[in-house]
């Protein structure tokens, strides 16, 4: 049953977060970013069959391929998104269709992984796709959090000639 429950959450949260990075949203460096891959990383690490105890060294190279496709995927994808800020200082981003790319190279490497595992006579639960789910995620935020706050522009310390006027929007080229 659990296999069946992280499957289920697996694609609730592909689905949630593939449809929010698709359309602009704002990002807010000073939330907790982190928490979500957080929650997915004990939700994955609370099931004792992560790692085959009959093939425990190919079982551990093969979950470390998983994470290092994971933690590549979460990269390439941060540095694919467009972000800008707003003439309010608002900082926005938005996935391109590089992004959609990314995505679908980490999908096929995973697919190719779980193949190989397959074809190793390993058992494979989905707590390991849950694993790296939550390192792409975790590595994806934190990256759009550092270039956000690089991005944002300065506030004023005080008033000056001018100040009343719009100011220009930032724009990263990817």
């Amino acid at each position: 049953m659990p296999g069946l429950v992280n499957a289920l959450v697996i694609v609730a949260v592909v689905a949630l977060v593939i449809v929010r990075q698709f359309r602009a949203s704002r990002i807010d460096t000073e939330r907790r970013w982190w928490l979500l891959p957080v929650i997915l990383a004990v939700v994955a690490l609370r099931e004792p069959a992560i790692v085959d105890a009959q093939h425990h060294t190919t079982s551990v190279v093969l979950l470390t391929a998983e994470l290092l496709t994971g933690l590549a995927t979460g990269a390439a994808w941060a540095w694919t998104t467009r972000i800008w800020v707003e003439p309010d200082g608002a900082v926005w981003s938005r996935s391109t269709k590089a992004s959609g790319g990314v995505w679908a190279v980490g999908v096929g490497l995973r697919v190719g992984l779980f193949a190989l595992g397959t074809a190793l006579g390993l058992h494979q639960d989905s707590s390991a796709l849950l694993l790296a789910l939550a390192a792409t995620l975790l590595v994806r935020s934190g990256i759009l959090a550092r270039r956000a706050r690089f991005l944002r522009p300065t506030a004023a310390t005080g008033t000056a000639y001018g100040d009343s006027m719009s100011r220009p929007t930032w724009k990263e080229r990817v």
